[in-house]
């Protein structure tokens, strides 16, 4: 079986230790995980996880599973990557000489649809959002001036489908609920 990146999405109520259940499962598999993030999702009371895998389509429909099981996790969607529109933010830190002493990184700020979000007299901070592969390249371009810092979030995505899965899935326990009152 050939290993492809997966998007988890796993809904849960805010509590604590179950990011720590959650990796632990990850953990007892022996499958590394590539990016998290974590935020409240758009229905109130709700947090989402946003997981990104590399494994095969068998692992990961066994980790949403076990996941799924978890008391707290309302419920766990595994995406492939035509599946969702997703992000990533990164920041670099770059001595402000730099900036002033050479054109190239204000060219590569605009090329790479970059921006600066602060200057100060001895670092610039530059901010671009994209994909890992644009921002790491980003990264090496800017590293020739001497990047003091680099950090670049987790992955953060949406489905493609025109409604959240979580509100469908809600909807039926609710009309199963009613059907057993």
């Amino acid at each position: 079986m050939i290993n492809q990146e997966f998007t988890l999405s796993i809904y849960s109520e805010n509590h604590v230790g179950l990011l720590n259940q959650i990796t632990t499962i990850f953990i007892r598999r022996h499958i590394n995980i590539e990016s998290l993030t974590t935020s409240e999702s758009a229905i109130e009371g709700i947090h989402k996880f946003t997981i990104i895998v590399n494994t095969t389509r068998e692992q990961v429909e066994k980790l949403r599973q076990q996941i799924d099981k978890r008391v707290d996790v309302i419920k766990a969607f595994v995406f492939t990557n035509d599946e969702v529109i997703h992000q990533e933010i990164a920041l670099y830190k770059v001595p402000t000489e730099a900036l002033l002493n050479s054109n190239e990184i204000e060219r590569l700020v605009r090329e790479y649809g970059a921006r600066i979000l602060e200057i100060t007299s001895e670092y610039t901070v530059i901010e671009k959002t994209g994909h890992k592969f644009e921002t790491q390249e980003l990264f090496e371009k800017l590293d020739r001036f001497g990047v003091s810092q680099f950090v670049r979030s987790g992955r953060v995505a949406v489905t493609k489908l025109s409604k959240e899965l979580l509100t469908n899935y809600l909807k039926k326990l609710d009309k199963e609920e009613t059907i057993l009152d």
